[in-house]
């Protein structure tokens, strides 16, 4: 009776997300082999003894809860960690828990050829580029230059690959079989669609309001719709130009227009992008057990999707170090050399993005470092220093235009990066070297305690992750730790240096130390942080299935897995929609209303030109107001001393202010004395404006 039945036997190889244990009896020599993928203790009855591997995980979770606001308590978290820790350590040392290896490298690199033709031309046509790169625009010339420069590089360190016979072998299987849907791929396409679900949900009203940041962007954005096509946007301390084009390209495929929507919907797109190569990388490193974890953990998580949904640049730098990533780590993995051209083409893209993609390079470097002194191959040292030297000549001609400007308007370019790191803008609060000490150490004890205090992209004062994803991701970073040490894989080292050295743009805002830390600045550090919690459940997983071998302790793992999923799903939804929506709402000036009264007076009495809105000191943005109201930049501001100009200007007109702008109102009394003001009381305590109607 200690057969498996056939029953057995047919749901062990429906559940695809493991190895099977169930295999037929006997080999073609009627012999019975033995069953090498059943694991060590296979058939011992563990009993109650098995819910051991489960306390470490419940303890961390404990200490999270003592981290949520309401409920934090110090020293509750501490003691609760370091037992969540010493546990699991325990398991590890009396062999309770298995560390699996991460996948191994593939043999030795190739050689790499130049065609020296085809590079010399490339190089010369990207040295007229950059000489062509003036003025600060993209023309249709040094655009040309550049465009087929860059393809002339990139063909003269191809190396050529039999792809054609592969396309035809693919179109071939397509036409013979069709597109084969097995359980794994819909469990992938199910947690892409989840995620989706999460980045797009009430996107038209998460976050609800705009700020200024957001008029200057969508001014931006109406530059590059007229024509006016430039490399790096000047206003407001100045902008990389990806988000802008990017967003006049939505504008126009979605018929969105100048609007927050168009903003939001660009930059959730991007963060979207990010999760396939999550996936790749999680499957490229150890399985794609993990590569499904790591998206599905990233792709829900409060964190990404609230930096996304803000509507600014901060998404681009995790969207372009997903991939840059995956190719930099999957070349030195299978000695592919195209993939660093790659790795080089998202490194380019980024540093059109987001200012703290300038730190990525450092990444790269310390990236192939870490590879080159792990591996004992002269070949293999050799390619991690022509991959150094491939990304970074790839990179370097996508970053021309913008390397000329910066070459050319230093202090512009850099001056974002100059405030926070030095004193340009304001004196240093202490020594240097302790507000970075300072810095970093709040910067790494964000994913469990405070994630900062900048309402906009983040819940002031509470964890980056939420309670599960935290857990995890803290038992993850020992479980690394130990299998580093245990078998000195160069990928878990570099995932530990990862972390710290993507939320360097945030530990490094040293003349701002309240700035520190931020989920923005740090947002690079997704990847490596999501895929820790990627190996976190993977290895519990395993470990559930080593301890239970039977069908009971398939559905152990099962469950447990499958709380942990949904704990999160409903955690970081609570988290997205219902926290970050109404702390914002709290914080935010309702431009939105104020535009919803210029639509309707314009729809009923009156029309969009005899409306003015007072500005007064920290109040709304004036031409947030028009873009919420007529869908393009207009200024709705009438400043006090101008009130009179528009006495000449035909009723109906409406003046807005706000309800302390005394001096305005006695201003309109006294000139339209047979006007009327109201009240209007916004859904918003303390956001309620005045309006004074003129109509004859």
């Amino acid at each position: 009776m200690d057969e498996p039945s056939v029953l057995d036997y047919i749901v062990d190889k429906l559940t695809f997300w493991r190895k099977s244990t169930i295999h037929l009896p006997f080999s073609q020599d009627g012999t019975v082999p033995p069953d090498k993928d059943l694991p060590e203790n296979a058939g011992v009855k563990t009993g109650w003894q098995g819910v051991f591997i489960l306390v470490p995980l419940l303890f961390a979770i404990t200490a999270q809860v003592f981290s949520e606001p309401g409920n934090r308590s110090q020293a509750l978290v501490i003691f609760f960690y370091i037992t969540a820790i010493a546990n699991l350590l325990l398991l590890v040392f009396l062999k309770k828990w298995k560390i699996s290896p991460l996948l191994e490298d593939e043999g030795e690199a190739g050689e790499l050829t130049v065609r020296w033709i085809q590079f010399g031309f490339g190089s010369a046509l990207s040295i007229l580029a950059y000489l062509f790169f003036l003025s600060n625009l993209f023309t249709l010339l040094n655009t040309i230059f550049w465009i087929v420069g860059f393809f002339l590089i990139c063909w003269s360190i191809w190396v050529r690959e039999n792809w054609w016979d592969k396309l035809k072998t693919r179109v071939q299987g397509f036409f013979d079989t069709g597109i084969q849907i097995t359980p794994w791929r819909l469990l992938v396409l199910g947690v892409f669609i989840v995620a989706g679900f999460y980045r797009f949900y009430r996107l038209d009203q998460i976050p609800p309001e705009m700020f200024s940041d957001h008029a200057e962007k969508l001014i931006d954005v109406t530059d590059v719709l007229r024509g006016n096509f430039f490399i790096f946007f000047p206003r407001n301390t100045g902008r990389e130009a990806f988000q802008m084009y990017l967003t006049a390209a939505v504008s126009k495929v979605f018929g969105t227009g100048i609007s927050f929507l168009s903003l939001k919907l660009g930059t959730s797109l991007a963060g979207l992008f990010t999760l396939p190569f999550i996936y790749l990388l999680g499957k490229e490193i150890k399985n794609k057990e993990v590569g499904l974890l790591a998206m599905f953990y990233a792709g829900i998580a409060y964190w990404p999707n609230v930096i996304s949904r803000v509507a600014l640049r901060f998404t681009l730098y995790p969207t372009f170090v997903a991939p840059a990533l995956f190719f930099l780590v999957r070349g030195l993995k299978r000695k592919r050399w195209n993939d660093f051209i790659f790795a080089g083409i998202a490194l380019g893209f980024g540093l059109h993005g987001y200012s703290t993609f300038r730190i990525f390079p450092l990444v790269v470097i310390a990236t192939l470092l870490v590879y080159y002194l792990h591996t004992k191959s002269k070949l293999n040292r050799q390619q991690a220093i022509f991959a150094l030297v491939i990304v970074g000549l790839i990179s370097l001609i996508i970053f021309l235009p913008l390397l000329r400007f910066a070459l050319d308007n230093y202090d512009t370019f850099s001056y974002r990066m100059q405030s926070r790191l030095t004193a340009v803008e304001q004196p240093l609060p202490g020594p240097f070297l302790n507000i970075f000490i300072s810095n970093f150490w709040k910067s790494l004890i964000m994913f469990q305690w405070n994630n900062g205090q900048i309402w906009v992209h983040s819940i002031p004062n509470r964890p980056a992750l939420g309670v599960f994803s935290a857990a995890l991701f803290s038992l993850g970073i020992i479980l690394v730790i130990i299998r580093y040490f245990k078998h000195k894989n160069w990928i878990d080292l570099i995932i530990l240096l990862w972390i710290p050295l993507l939320m360097l743009p945030s530990i490094l805002s040293i003349a701002f130390p309240d700035e520190n830390p931020s989920l923005n600045r740090s947002g690079g550090a997704i990847i490596p942080v999501f895929l820790v919690v990627g190996f976190a459940v993977e290895n519990l997983w395993e470990n559930l299935r080593s301890r239970y071998p039977t069908q009971r302790g398939k559905w152990i793992s099962i469950a447990t897995v499958l709380l942990l999923a949904l704990g999160s799903l409903v955690s970081n939804a609570n988290l997205v929609f219902e926290d970050y929506y109404a702390q914002f709402k709290k914080h935010a000036w309702n431009t939105s209303e104020i535009g919803h009264v210029i639509q309707d007076f314009s729809a009923t009495i009156g029309d969009e030109h005899h409306v003015w809105v007072i500005p007064y000191p920290h109040w709304v943005d004036t031409r947030l107001v028009g873009i919420q109201a007529v869908g393009q930049v207009w200024d709705y501001a009438l400043w006090q001393g101008n009130i009179q100009s528009t006495v000449g200007s035909s009723p109906p007109k409406l003046y807005i202010y706000k309800p302390e702008d005394h001096e305005s109102q006695q201003i309109l009394e006294d000139l339209y004395p047979d006007g009327f003001e109201t009240l209007y009381q916004s859904e918003v305590m303390g956001r309620d404006f005045m309006l004074y109607y003129v109509l004859r």
